[in-house]
């Protein structure tokens, strides 16, 4: 990941340069407002708070990597991000779904990319609590358990104590590190002959059980079954209805008996799981016992209101052209409640207060229909910086298929190479491709990148269905391979009715 201070703003059009193709002016605008967010955090608290994000509204047909700008800006900055359709608010009732619903699920966003990065920290020794413990269930299952794990303390050179002192991941050269050798057995070495037997059988069982950890740790148990206690996390619930029924609220009744006194701490229940299944569950529920929960939703809620990114798409959807009748008002209502929220407001989130002043927020539309002038006036003015993207042309069609680190043709040729086919494009088949894409979109409805997709699919179709029954064939992609499945214009019969 990268470093915010060596993020600047050529540093981000170049990192964005190698995902999307084009809308240089778009790139450069995102660039700033992500520029200008590290130098607001550079200042002082208090003339930190006075400076307030600069809001965007790309303009631009579908397809042509609106959305991708946002989530790859987002990504470069480690920002909470959340997308979220304008129009979804206008489909129910005057006023639509709760517009501060957005926010509430920025929050989660926050929340669970703050988890994912304490989960790496404390990702070891989770492991190492988790492998012991699933340990001392299997050798529970083969009746090979440690008269010393009933205790609290663990004899010095018992496997129990091994586990605990020794090192559970591999060294720089991928060797599993061996246990210290076991201490002296305990007994007199001139003792009786039952006094012998009992350290031979106690030798016997270590043995049994060091090959047992040894199987453990190469995965050869991995599709075994066992029973092993984990905790409940399932959580009864009242569900009650709002008044306009579009929103619930759920009540943890456990909480509930927490609170009069009953039901306090977690509750185990007994689940019957692959070891590999087991494994994973119980180095989630190590994590969770890892990570400070305080500490991690405060964190969460921080970067929520100072790096938190929302991304409106369709904001055009919720201009009317006539705004005092019919489905309009809502529209428009829509718009009134997107105002404070967009401006700067206070939101209640089952974690606290939440403050939406420096969140981010990135609007974007086609307004084929209408214009960014016809938003109402106070919403316009919070989307300072507007940016026209421009329609795909053939130019642009073959390098979205070649240059990105993610192009559609790479990512076909590795599908395809799972089946031992080598799928190889050459520069005429690109071309034709381009040329039909663009064609496409000329003649039917302009949908941007996204007619690359469907061309390839199509285009690709009987080689994907074939693949498995063609390993070692090299699929060459020319000029002629294109025309012959595809045309000039990508057009199917079949579907051409339907103007697709």
């Amino acid at each position: 990941m990268h470093d915010m201070k060596d993020l600047t703003p050529r540093r981000i059009v170049e990192l964005l340069d190698e995902h999307i193709v084009g809308q240089d002016k778009a790139k450069r605008a995102v660039a700033v407002a992500l520029r200008n967010r590290w130098r607001r955090q550079q200042l002082p608290p208090d003339e930190a708070a006075e400076i307030y994000p600069k809001n965007i509204l790309l303009v631009g047909p579908t397809g042509v990597g609106k959305t991708e700008i946002a989530r790859r800006l987002a990504a470069l900055a480690k920002a909470p991000f959340l997308k979220v359709e304008a129009s979804r608010f206008s489909e129910v009732g005057y006023h639509g779904r709760d517009v501060e619903s957005m926010v509430r699920d920025l929050v989660e966003a926050s929340i669970a990319m703050v988890r994912r990065e304490e989960a790496e920290r404390v990702a070891r020794e989770a492991a190492r609590a988790a492998e012991e413990r699933l340990f001392r269930a299997l050798a529970r299952a083969r009746g090979l358990e440690e008269e010393e794990e009933e205790g609290e303390d663990l004899e010095e050179g018992s496997l129990s104590w091994q586990i605990q002192q020794m090192q559970l991941f591999p060294t720089d050269n991928n060797e599993w590190l061996t246990p210290p050798p076991p201490t002296d057995l305990e007994g007199d070495e001139a003792g009786e002959e039952e006094d012998r037997e009992t350290r031979e059988e106690k030798a016997r069982r270590r043995e049994e059980r060091e090959k047992l950890l040894e199987s453990l740790r190469k995965g050869e148990l991995d599709r075994e079954e066992i029973e092993i206690p984990l905790e409940d996390k399932t959580k009864p619930t009242l569900d009650i209805q709002s008044g306009q029924g579009t929103e619930s609220m759920a009540i943890d009744t456990r909480a509930l008996q927490e609170i009069w006194g009953r039901a306090a701490g977690p509750r185990y229940k007994l689940r019957r799981l692959t070891v590999r299944e087991a494994r994973a569950a119980l180095i989630e529920e190590e994590t969770d016992k890892l990570i400070d929960k305080e500490g991690m939703i405060q964190k969460a809620l921080d970067r929520c209101e100072n790096d938190g990114i929302i991304f409106l798409d369709e904001i055009d959807k919720i201009v009317g052209s006539n705004p005092t009748e019919g489905p309009d008002v809502s529209r428009e209502g829509v718009q009134r409640d997107l105002l404070p929220i967009v401006e700067g407001t206070s939101v209640f989130t089952k974690y606290g207060y939440v403050r939406t002043d420096h969140i981010l927020f990135i609007g974007a539309g086609a307004f084929s229909t209408a214009r960014p002038s016809d938003l109402i006036p106070e919403l316009q003015g919070r989307f300072p910086v507007r940016v026209a993207l421009k329609s795909l042309s053939k130019e642009d069609f073959a390098r979205i298929l070649t240059e990105p680190r993610n192009a559609l043709t790479k990512q076909y040729a590795k599908l395809l190479s799972t089946e031992g086919v080598e799928l190889v494009f050459t520069e005429d088949g690109i071309k034709a491709l381009a040329e039909a894409a663009a064609k496409a979109n000329f003649t039917t409805q302009d949908i941007g990148a996204r007619r690359l997709m469907t061309l390839l699919e199509k285009l690709l179709e009987e080689v994907s269905f074939r693949a498995p029954e063609m390993p070692g064939t090299k699929v060459v992609v020319d000029q002629a391979f294109v025309a012959e499945r595809i045309g000039d214009a990508g057009d199917d019969d079949d579907l051409m009715p339907y103007r697709i």
